[in-house]
């Protein structure tokens, strides 16, 4: 945090946690190529075994693995584009429910197709294209019924089988402000579909990489976005990304959704508890919080850091920075935009969880609502709506922060 001389969440958590429980993936920019395009998907089968086929322009080297809670099975593939129509597998068949499919990392892509239970990968293969007959490559992964201890013990081998991630260590505090900006979904998860077709993911980068020039504009801030193109990034990774950079403010930026209702509207700042304080901001939560689950990450392992009184201690003081900053946040906003009826919420997001950086999620609006809808497409609403954030971050820095932790 801004100060300097040493901020006891970082002391106590640089001590009791360790490295490599903070280990997080860089976001890189991606290299411009020719992409193998998947240009249809479909299922067939029933109830006892099902197939997936992907038709695909060239060959490809295709992993396929199961995860459990919720069953699901998830083929990794190199990066392609899908050239798919929109809709398509929100609905099943057999033993497949949905599947989405999208970019999960840097050169890779990711299709992931929900069971209705317990499934075995009988076997899976690549058929290749032939070209002079105009006949596709073929992706295909067939499905057979199994038991629920059939799958965990499949899925546990698939866990176990994989490399352990390299330590990271923590950073050495240089004394520079930190502030690390979190565009939320990217790649594989799109988030909340909108009005005027705005896509959540699309709309929270934009707004991210206006809020972040305007902000080294300052010239008193180094800026990082957790993303900076169309890539995902889990929710552990996207509080470890902040973490091991030594942040000193996080802020995750989203765009809120509310299908029942078109009239709800307004920006909202929300800080973490594990009480919602009302039901939208319960459901909301507990939405952006399967993204993982949605993307196909395993999140078994994903506890508190660590269950310590010292801890504890450590999560009450930036609790307390983070409800400063979400309110100093509210008071600048009001001027620049609507703002719901309760600006400052609480609710039990995974990405606010860090235990020793100051963190806030800021819903910008609701894209289920054409006023929001108009605001969230408009790049002079994300001007004004920047500049008034900005504003806020200073007084924050200049005020509550300087002003509790300086001699």
């Amino acid at each position: 945090m801004a100060g300097r001389e040493g901020c006891l969440a970082r002391r106590l958590l640089a001590l009791l946690v360790p490295a490599a429980i903070v280990a997080a993936v860089p976001v890189h920019a991606f290299a411009q190529a020719t992409l193998n395009l998947v240009t249809d998907t479909r299922v067939i089968g029933d109830e006892n075994r099902t197939r997936f086929v992907a038709d695909l322009t060239t060959d490809v080297d295709v992993r396929v693995f199961p995860l459990a809670d919720p069953y699901r099975i998830v083929i990794d593939l190199p990066e392609v584009h899908f050239q798919l129509p929109a809709g398509m597998g929100e609905t099943g068949r057999g033993l497949i429910t949905a599947w989405r499919f999208g970019l999960i990392s840097r050169g890779q892509s990711r299709i992931v197709l929900d069971a209705t239970g317990p499934v075995r990968v009988d076997d899976y293969f690549v058929i290749p294209a032939v070209p002079g007959a105009g006949e596709p490559a073929r992706l295909v992964v067939d499905l057979v019924t199994t038991t629920p201890a059939e799958f965990e013990t499949a899925a546990l081998e698939y866990q176990q089988s994989r490399a352990p991630t390299a330590p990271v260590a923590l950073p050495v505090d240089d004394g520079r402000t930190v502030i690390v900006i979190d565009p939320g979904h990217g790649g594989i998860d799109t988030g909340a579909i909108g009005l005027q077709n705005l896509v959540e993911k699309q709309v929270v980068l934009a707004f991210s990489q206006e809020l972040a020039a305007q902000l080294r504009a300052t010239g008193r801030y180094d800026v990082i976005l957790t993303r900076t193109d169309d890539t995902f990034l889990s929710l552990d990774n996207r509080v470890a990304f902040a973490r091991t950079r030594g942040a000193d403010v996080f802020l995750s930026i989203h765009a809120d959704s509310f299908p029942s209702s078109s009239t709800v509207r307004g920006t909202a700042v929300y800080t973490v508890s594990e009480r919602a304080s009302n039901e939208i901001a319960a459901q909301l939560a507990a939405g952006e919080n399967r993204a993982d689950i949605l993307a196909g990450v395993n999140i078994a392992a994903g506890d508190d850091l660590v269950a310590d009184i010292l801890v504890d201690l450590a999560r009450r003081e930036t609790n307390r920075f983070s409800v400063a900053l979400a309110r100093d946040l509210v008071d600048e906003m009001e001027a620049a935009t609507v703002m719901s009826r309760s600006p400052h919420q609480e609710a039990g997001f995974v990405v606010l969880k860090a235990p020793d950086v100051p963190s806030v999620l800021v819903e910008l609006g609701f894209l289920t609502n054409p006023d929001d809808a108009r605001n969230l497409g408009s790049e002079t609403w994300r001007r004004t709506t920047a500049a008034a954030m900005v504003g806020a971050i200073e007084a924050f820095f200049a005020t509550r922060v300087a002003g509790a932790l300086r001699p």
